[in-house]
């Protein structure tokens, strides 16, 4: 039994990808349309939570994902300077429960993959280059229309196309990403083999500064700083300027920079958020995901959150007859006011490195949003 027999997509980041596996596992016919021309695999790499692998479980994804990416327990936070001392080793809460590691670091391109192949072998059909451009709905249906051209009618329309998502659009949700004024630079790295867990640095030039293993011998660096129009520069100026930045943190950093200084890309992003307010479907289309919501990466919860929703839309989709008031009413009910939590913890602990808080209790606010995290959605 289940609500619907034939699902769109729009995206295929983690939240389309998640729930186009575990509708095409329970038999629903699911094609995913991806505006891009390719699997999106740049980047560098990722922070997973415990409740993100508990999800890739459920998916069958997680023993792949395990042996691509870092496991580890523990945060370190180390102060700025030639010495980069250890202030303090922070236990993480392990959020998945504990059969899963607390956090894991991965490349962004393994997950993509990994995830695309498990979607494939589910039976998801993909089109890459396909653009939504209209929806028109009936009591029942939805039609979608890539390019201008009708792709087929549907039960539901899932619209998982991120931050700048059409389908929102499409619906009539105004609501967009507004950015918070701070921006952060990424590279990705070889691994010093002292570095073992997540560690940041608070303090020195820019917000913070830090680092995630994404495997034995990869790890990707940031700083966050204060937002700068940095568009138009070139790779080696880009590269210039990380480097440059990270000179006042010792430590691994001192490794980072030798990759910088051998030519390891770096590039730059502004920090945003959002929420939709109220509901997050307009008849039979429903956005979930970074299209839904977004924050700072303080907590490393924004992939958690896109890949709790995609479960909890699925399962409702896959265990119920209808697609009605009462399925839209549990989706929401369990889904915004958790993602909103993740969101309102993360713009205040940005909120606090902006404003210089010294007071601020920002190790409590992420240990209470952790055991939130750590009841299942």
């Amino acid at each position: 039994m289940t609500a619907v027999k034939k699902v769109a997509i729009a995206g295929s980041g983690v939240a389309g990808l998640a729930a186009g596996i575990q509708l095409a596992k329970a038999g629903v016919a699911v094609d995913l349309f991806e505006a891009k021309p390719e699997l999106g695999i740049g980047g560098s790499g990722i922070s997973l939570q415990g409740n993100a692998l508990r999800v890739f479980d459920a998916l069958g994804a997680w023993y792949d994902i395990r042996a691509a990416g870092y496991a580890f327990d523990g945060l370190n936070l180390r102060a700025p300077g030639p010495g980069a001392p250890i202030v303090a080793a922070l236990p993480d809460v392990k959020t998945g429960g504990p059969d899963y590691p607390a956090a894991m670091g991965m490349p962004r391109a393994d997950l993509a993959r990994i995830l695309f192949a498990h979607a494939e072998m589910a039976g998801v059909r993909t089109r890459f280059g396909a653009h939504v451009t209209a929806v028109e709905q009936s009591a029942d249906a939805v039609e979608v229309f890539i390019d201008h051209e009708s792709a087929g009618t549907y039960d539901l329309l899932i619209g998982a196309d991120g931050l700048n998502s059409t389908v929102r659009e499409l619906i009539g949700i105004d609501t967009k990403p507004v950015k918070n004024g701070m921006g952060i630079w990424r590279t990705f790295v070889s691994r010093p083999a002292e570095v073992e867990k997540s560690e940041l640095y608070y303090g020195g030039p820019v917000y913070i500064a830090g680092y995630t293993p994404t495997g034995e011998d990869s790890m990707y660096a940031f700083l966050v700083e204060k937002a700068q129009d940095r568009a138009g520069l070139g790779a080696e100026e880009a590269t210039r300027i990380m480097l440059e930045e990270s000179r006042a943190y010792g430590g691994p950093w001192d490794a980072i920079r030798a990759d910088l200084e051998a030519g390891a890309p770096a590039n730059y992003t502004w920090f945003t958020s959002h929420i939709v307010p109220g509901r997050w479907n307009r008849g039979r289309v429903v956005i979930i995901g970074d299209a839904a919501h977004s924050c700072p990466p303080t907590i490393a919860q924004g992939a958690a959150q896109g890949l709790e929703d995609a479960f909890v839309l699925t399962e409702l989709l896959t265990g119920r007859a209808a697609v009605d008031e009462d399925l839209w009413d549990e989706f929401h009910d369990r889904r915004i006011p958790r993602a909103t939590a993740v969101v309102e913890a993360s713009r205040q602990l940005a909120q606090w490195q902006i404003d210089g808080d010294r007071d601020a209790d920002a190790g409590g606010l992420i240990f209470g949003i952790a055991q939130k995290m750590a009841q299942p959605a």
